[in-house]
């Protein structure tokens, strides 16, 4: 009895995210998995980690956030979904509000341009795409809303001290 009290108990977390303004949470253990394991995959890839001008390719840059858009669908599809509480939302919310606002607009732009420089110029490096520092600096601000996506992952997780793991907060 005293295993399923704890597996059941929820909790209740506020988090701030752009285009959403202040949202109420409501996570059980469950739900408090699947944030740690977003969180970890969104920390730990490009999307909020910096890419100076003249650090790495764009397409490898690219092709993280790809991985990171499947990998948050995986890691929700493998999930049971959470209980919906009156007045407050859930983490799949905030995973697909992250998928359909943030990275699907970005890489859906961004994507198929690269792919059209790459076929018509192969062997040519990224750095020389003319438009390299113009998606790098979407990517920037893309970081940071995907910063407060990271961080409100760490608050329904649990995680203390979030901002310190990352590094630091991605700039436009």
């Amino acid at each position: 009895m005293q295993l399923y009290g704890h597996a059941a108990r929820l909790t209740e977390s506020k988090v701030t995210i752009p285009h959403l303004s202040e949202l109420t949470f409501i996570v059980n253990n469950d739900a408090r998995q699947v944030a740690w394991h977003l969180f970890v995959e969104t920390v730990t890839r490009i999307s909020v980690q910096p890419l100076a001008s003249d650090e790495g390719l764009a397409g490898e840059a690219l092709s993280s956030l790809c991985g990171l858009f499947s990998t948050t669908r995986d890691a929700l599809k493998l999930s049971r979904p959470s209980v919906p509480v009156p007045g407050g939302q859930t983490v799949e919310y905030l995973a697909v509000t992250m998928l359909n606002l943030e990275l699907r607009p970005f890489l859906s732009r961004w994507h198929p341009r690269l792919q059209r420089f790459e076929q018509a110029h192969p062997g040519v490096p990224d750095s020389e795409w003319p438009e390299n520092a113009t998606c790098r600096d979407e990517l920037r601000e893309v970081q940071q809303r995907i910063y407060c996506y990271a961080l409100g992952f760490a608050r329904l997780a649990g995680v203390p001290d979030a901002a310190a793991m990352i590094a630091q907060e991605p700039s436009a």
